[in-house]
């Protein structure tokens, strides 16, 4: 016979009885005002309190634990409306964009200034014969040799966060003197790969996995469907000095 068993047979409730028949009544104290004053407690501080001390010091516990999960969340808010406008202010600049220098401009001036970001890349694939290379945040690459450089980065439909090879940051970030460590990188899609939006940092470790990246998608939705006319346009009109392109040379 277990020392359980014994105690139910002498008619002694179990800890987990009594337990059981509080959580199935919880009004059992309303009326119980002497039984209330008579428990105690251990504290952190190593005196006794009351039962009704220790339930308003869980509640305010609780209201603490609250109070704090309020102010994380209206300054997680706060900052993704920061993130919007600027992101609604970039957008605006390349929709009213009239050249891909345009484009360069505004996307290296926005990431760099308004984000407060090292550097931007946006790589547009063309497999035909490509002009003089120039400056700028805009680079034409051949598609072939985009997909040998960056391979599975070109895979997915989301942001990709990460320091990335040194090869691949070099191809995204071109002839720069402070090379960029940590990248952000979400493919252009639209009716296919068309190209690449990444905007990088010299801190590593910037960007992680766990970064939200709302704000690249909504960025790269655009561009993917503003520049492949406008690289159309592009070819068919007269050169646009300034414009950065790669040759496609490995």
């Amino acid at each position: 016979m277990t020392e359980q068993t014994a105690r139910q047979k002498a008619g002694e409730l179990t800890r987990e009885q009594v337990a059981d028949y509080l959580r199935a009544n919880p009004d059992f104290f309303l009326d119980q005002d002497e039984l209330l004053r008579s428990l105690t407690l251990p504290h952190d501080s190593g005196r006794a309190i009351s039962l009704v001390e220790r339930q308003v010091h869980l509640f305010r516990e609780q209201r603490d634990t609250l109070r704090r999960e309020l102010v994380e969340l209206v300054s997680i808010a706060r900052h993704n409306d920061r993130l919007f406008e600027k992101s609604k202010r970039l957008l605006m600049q390349v929709i009213e964009a009239r050249s891909l220098n345009d484009i360069a401009a505004a996307v290296d001036d926005s990431i760099r200034g308004d984000f407060g970001l090292d550097a931007a890349s946006v790589l547009l694939f063309s497999d035909s014969a490509q002009p003089e290379k120039g400056e700028g945040a805009l680079h034409i690459v051949n598609s072939v040799q985009a997909r040998e450089r960056l391979g599975s980065l070109l895979e997915g439909d989301r942001a990709v966060c990460g320091q990335f090879r040194e090869s691949e940051r070099e191809f995204l970030f071109p002839d720069r003197d402070e090379p960029i460590a940590s990248v952000a990188l979400v493919p252009l899609r639209h009716e296919g790969l068309v190209g690449v939006f990444a905007v990088g940092s010299c801190e590593q470790g910037y960007f992680d996995q766990s970064m939200g990246s709302l704000f690249l998608s909504y960025i790269s939705d655009t561009l993917s469907r503003l520049l492949p006319p406008m690289l159309d346009r592009y070819r068919t009109d007269a050169p646009v000095s300034g414009l950065a392109v790669e040759s496609g040379q490995g």
